[in-house]
């Protein structure tokens, strides 16, 4: 496998490394398809309850596109670029979106463009003091690619979405958090360890409700509310009959901590 991407794993979090900090983590087509085959393998790992998503390197979480690889099919021709670029990272900005563990971005630095929209499409992220956000793909003549024109006005709001889409400008981390694309701002030196706190008030509970909670949202959330609701009860539906709902609920009952098994 690359090492464009690293993947350990302690307890049940696994951690994902953006590395290429010599490019600012900037996302590759081989990035991106490595990625894509780690959140499989991921996926289909009963121990791994939660991913944590960073970049290497101590200035970058992922400065966006790989401008020149992207260059490259853009003079090949339009086709080539919506097959090789726009399609693959709006299938793995939509993989994040509806992954069904809980995924949290560690912003460390520079979240750029493409590392923006891995942003938007996690289901938390802890930035770092030192992390900068901008939706810079303006500057070249284009407008995103990964969902940025999608997700960013869903989180932020119209016009603030506009605003940072139209411009271009960089924006600090106690923005992103005002707007909600990130969940908190924490110190540089405590992000990981706040990341791996966040995974761990998570992963105590049952990873079968965790995962009918992401996909309720993730269904829901673009629906009426009548639908909505709709997938919501679907989601219990799937819950009624496993180990985990009656032993949270004998857990409660009992006045004791609850034992899951995700079945």
């Amino acid at each position: 496998m690359s090492n464009c991407i690293l993947c350990e794993v302690k307890g049940n979090i696994a951690t994902i490394t953006l590395n290429r900090p010599e490019k600012l983590n900037a996302i590759s087509y081989e990035l991106v398809d490595t990625l894509m085959a780690v959140l499989d393998t991921l996926e289909a790992d009963e121990m791994v309850a939660a991913v944590i998503l960073t970049g290497a390197g101590e200035r970058a979480f992922s400065a966006g596109a790989d401008i020149h690889e992207f260059a490259r099919g853009v003079a090949a021709g339009g086709d080539r670029a919506m097959r090789d670029f726009v399609r693959r990272g709006q299938a793995m900005t939509a993989r994040l979106e509806a992954f069904g563990k809980p995924v949290i971005a560690a912003v460390n630095g520079i979240a750029y463009g493409g590392g923006c929209e891995i942003t938007e499409a996690v289901h938390l992220a802890v930035a770092s003091e030192r992390a900068v956000f901008a939706k810079p793909e303006i500057n070249l003549g284009m407008p995103p690619t990964f969902g940025g024109t999608q997700r960013l006005p869903r989180l932020a709001g119209r016009k603030r979405a506009l605003e940072l889409l139209l411009t271009g400008d960089a924006f600090k981390p106690q923005r992103a958090l005002e707007m909600g694309l990130v969940n908190a701002v924490v110190p540089h030196h405590t992000l990981m360890e706040a990341a791996r706190h966040m995974a761990g008030r998570i992963i105590r509970h049952s990873p079968l409700a965790a995962r009918a909670v992401i996909n309720a949202v993730t269904r829901g959330i673009n629906l009426s509310i009548a639908e909505g609701l709709a997938v919501e009860g679907e989601q219990f539906a799937r819950m009624a009959h496993t180990h985990d709902l009656r032993e949270g609920l004998d857990a409660w009952i009992g006045h004791r901590a609850p034992v899951y098994r995700g079945a």
